[in-house]
C-alpha cells in the first residue's frame, strides 16, 4: 500500500470503463434460469434505466437498488461464477486507455490511488489486475441471506451524494492532504466528491456535471478510448 499523504480519487464509471452498474444487471438477468425469472429481471433492470437517465445526473441510489434486483436468489456461487464470466468476456474490454494513463501518472506523482464504483465487489475486484495501480477499491456490496442474494445492496451505497461526506471522512483515517489530492469523475452526484479535494477534473462528464464544472471553472477532460 502507498504511504503518501495525498490520493487520487477516480470514479470508475465513465472514468476507467464504459460499462456500468446496467449493462452488468442485465448480463445477469440474461443468465436466470427459466424465461419467466428472465424476463422478470430484465424488467427490472430495464426500470432502472429512465431513473438513471433522469434522475441519475443528481442522485443514482435508487438507480442503484432497482438495477440490482436482478440478482435476487442467485447463490454466492453462482455470482462468483457470473462476475468472472463477465469480467473476462465482457468489461475487460470496456476499459479506457485514457483513463489508465491517468492512474499511472497519478501513481507516478505520488498518490494512493482509490477507485470508486457502483458495480459490485464481485464483479470489480475481478477487474482490478486489469486496471492495476489500485491501492483501494470502494464499490458497493450485495447482501446474502442463507448463501443467497436478496437483491438488497449494502449500505452505504456509492453512486449517491453522500461521496463528499466520505471522502472527508476517509481521508481522516488516512491522514490525506485533501487540498492537494485529485478527483477524476464523470456524474452529477460526484460533484460533492470533485468539490472535496483540491484539484478536481470532470471526466466526459454527464450535462448536471459539465454545467457545474464550467460554473466551477474545473478542468474537463474528454476521451473515448
Amino acid at each position: 500500500m502507498s504511504e503518501s499523504k495525498t490520493a487520487a480519487f477516480f470514479r470508475a464509471e465513465g472514468t476507467l470503463i464504459k460499462s456500468g452498474v446496467l449493462q452488468a444487471a442485465a448480463y445477469m438477468a440474461s443468465q436466470r434460469a427459466g424465461m419467466r425469472e428472465r424476463l422478470l429481471r430484465f424488467g427490472q433492470t430495464a426500470l432502472a434505466a429512465p431513473i438513471f437517465g433522469v434522475l441519475g445526473q443528481n442522485d443514482r441510489t435508487l438507480g442503484n437498488r432497482i438495477a440490482h434486483l436482478s440478482y435476487r436468489d442467485i447463490t454466492d456461487d453462482r455470482v462468483a461464477i457470473l462476475a468472472e464470466e463477465y469480467v473476462e468476456d465482457i468489461l475487460k474490454e470496456k476499459i479506457l486507455d485514457s483513463g489508465l494513463e491517468l492512474m499511472k501518472q497519478a501513481k507516478k506523482d505520488g498518490h494512493r490511488i482509490v477507485v470508486i464504483s457502483e458495480g459490485i465487489s464481485e464483479i470489480m475486484e475481478g477487474l482490478l489486475p486489469h486496471l492495476r495501480h489500485v491501492d483501494e477499491l470502494i464499490c458497493n456490496r450485495l447482501e446474502y441471506k442463507d448463501r443467497k442474494a436478496t437483491g438488497t445492496l449494502l449500505d452505504p451505497i456509492v453512486g449517491g451524494y453522500d461521496g463528499g461526506t466520505w471522502l472527508k471522512e476517509y481521508a481522516r483515517k488516512h491522514e490525506l492532504d485533501l487540498e492537494r489530492s485529485v478527483a477524476f469523475a464523470g456524474h452529477g452526484p460526484d460533484l460533492l466528491l470533485l468539490s472535496s479535494v483540491g484539484k478536481p477534473c470532470a471526466v466526459n462528464p454527464d450535462f448536471t456535471l459539465r454545467k457545474a464544472a464550467k460554473e466551477a471553472d474545473w478542468p474537463v477532460m474528454e476521451y473515448t478510448a
